[in-house]
């Protein structure tokens, strides 16, 4: 098809990236996703096929390894349409007083180092095609929760989409921040059936990279209904 993509996806085993990686092969485009979990990969291209997913383990905290799943992408589909930065973690013990440094350093390396590395990574590639950048905030990344440094987090990602934009926009580059309220995925060991599903933010994605070229979608706020 003429309009067909080739989207990265990170953070692509489970929860957003898999709904999203699903939603984009519907639609006719082809995906490489990738995540620190073989076996789920591997699950999602018996499911779809070769031929319209490229799987390669990362893990996208390091330079390195995200490099390399671009290398790969272009190697193998010839170009690099779109990058969805999906990776994200949360911490269990929530707060600053009772928070965990450990917990804190794992989660930061992933809500931000892995994303500003995707981004450094996969921006020659896009500008090349004129491309689309796409970073899952979230509503906390809005909002003011207490003592939360995994909200911290998600402002570092708004603010960075923002910053991204512009300059993106110098060679007609296009970033998307997608904000979500409540997502049921692997957070929780049960689903919550008041919170959203995954599938609308992959539904959000499809309708981002699905505008005209000319109009940029610059954010996407999304929250449950009840």
């Amino acid at each position: 098809m003429t309009n067909e993509k080739i989207v990265l996806i990170t953070g692509a085993s489970s929860g957003i990236g898999a709904a999203t990686a699903e939603k984009l092969i519907e639609a006719g485009h082809k995906v490489v996703i990738t995540a620190r979990s073989t076996g789920k990969l591997n699950d999602i291209v018996k499911r779809w096929g070769n031929d319209r997913v490229l799987a390669v383990t990362a893990d996208v905290s390091k330079l390195n390894e995200i490099t390399n799943v671009v290398d790969k992408a272009i190697e193998t589909f010839g170009r690099l349409d779109v990058v969805f930065a999906n990776a994200g973690t949360g911490v269990n013990a929530p707060g600053i007083e009772n928070g965990d440094p450990d917990e804190w350093k794992t989660m930061l390396d992933v809500n931000i180092n892995a994303l500003l590395f995707t981004a450094k990574a996969s921006l020659p590639a896009l500008k090349e095609t004129q491309g689309h950048f796409i970073i899952t905030s979230s509503i906390a990344g809005k909002i003011t929760l207490k003592g939360s440094v995994y909200g911290a987090s998600k402002w570092f990602a708004y603010g960075f989409g923002q910053n991204l934009a512009a300059e993106m926009a110098e060679w007609n580059g296009r970033c998307t921040t997608i904000c979500p309220g409540m997502v049921n995925t692997p957070f929780f060991d049960e689903a919550k059936p008041d919170k959203l599903d995954p599938s609308d933010i992959a539904d959000a994605v499809v309708y981002a990279i699905s505008a005209d070229p000319r109009c940029d979608v610059r954010e996407i706020t999304l929250m449950p209904t009840k």
